[in-house]
């Protein structure tokens, strides 16, 4: 019991900090958990499952509004899940049970954070570059599809690896390959591509005994109403600023994670 009340109050405190700052949940839930004890690897499994949960609604209604471009989500489908499948095949059948693969899940998680963190920190500066600059990126915006196919791969690989990535990072990928898409589209079309990503490679991990569902029910009890509460409060609070934090906090974590 007292397990799970631990549990509720760590979804608690993520999920307010998602609703504060809309910094993803991943990059927050995986360290904490790892430092509260949680073993890398079914930290990293567990907050797979809990992203697919806690975005799928976010899903339906950008679905509802039309905010979701579903070409896209597919190109990127077809190289993400694909490799996803091929990271969690790897992780079953070429390591050995007895094998301890900590090391590489933290150093994936700690690129992921600090690229997300990077993201975070300058992605005003990422916007305006990526539509002002159209002409100078021509060549990335005439082979547009094909990166987006790779960069889904990319994304497969390392979200599985380290649960981070399907969010900011995604989203940064998406202005910067579609200046002209609107914002509202780029985050209903990242959202889209994150659930299914994030619930294949979270199954990937329960084929391989990495989920705790005590552990996945706490975060989930806890982080859903802590969300809409910190939505709430956030008009009254300077976004940006808290996002810088989080943001600095991300980088440091990570480079922790790498240099560890």
């Amino acid at each position: 019991m007292a397990d799970l009340l631990y549990f509720i109050a760590c979804g608690a405190g993520v999920g307010l900090a998602v609703g504060l700052t809309g910094v993803g949940g991943g990059s927050l839930m995986t360290p904490l958990l790892i430092f509260s004890g949680v073993p890398t690897k079914v930290a990293i499994g567990t907050d797979l499952l809990y992203a697919a949960a806690t975005k799928s609604g976010a899903m339906l209604s950008h679905h509802r509004q039309g905010s979701i471009r579903w070409p896209i989500v597919l190109l990127l489908l077809s190289g993400s899940i694909p490799a996803s499948m091929i990271t969690s095949a790897v992780l079953k059948f070429w390591i050995s049970n007895n094998a301890d693969y900590t090391t590489q899940l933290e150093v994936a998680l700690g690129i992921m954070l600090v690229a997300t963190s990077l993201v975070v920190l300058f992605k005003s500066r990422i916007r305006s570059e990526a539509s002002l600059n159209t002409e100078h990126n021509s060549w990335i915006h005439r082979h547009s599809r094909a990166i987006t196919l790779i960069a889904g791969v990319f994304l497969g690989v390392f979200v599985t690896l380290s649960s981070v990535g399907a969010g900011a990072f995604c989203a940064a990928l998406l202005f910067t390959l579609f200046p002209r898409m609107p914002a509202l589209n780029v985050v209903g079309t990242d959202i889209a591509h994150a659930v299914p990503l994030t619930l294949v490679a979270g199954m990937g991990h329960l084929w391989n005994d990495n989920i705790d569902w005590a552990l996945l029910a706490g975060l989930l009890i806890g982080s859903l109403p802590a969300v809409h509460v910190g939505a709430k409060l956030a008009v009254r609070i300077p976004n940006a600023l808290l996002q810088r934090i989080l943001a600095l906090l991300l980088m440091g974590i990570g480079l922790k994670f790498i240099l560890v």
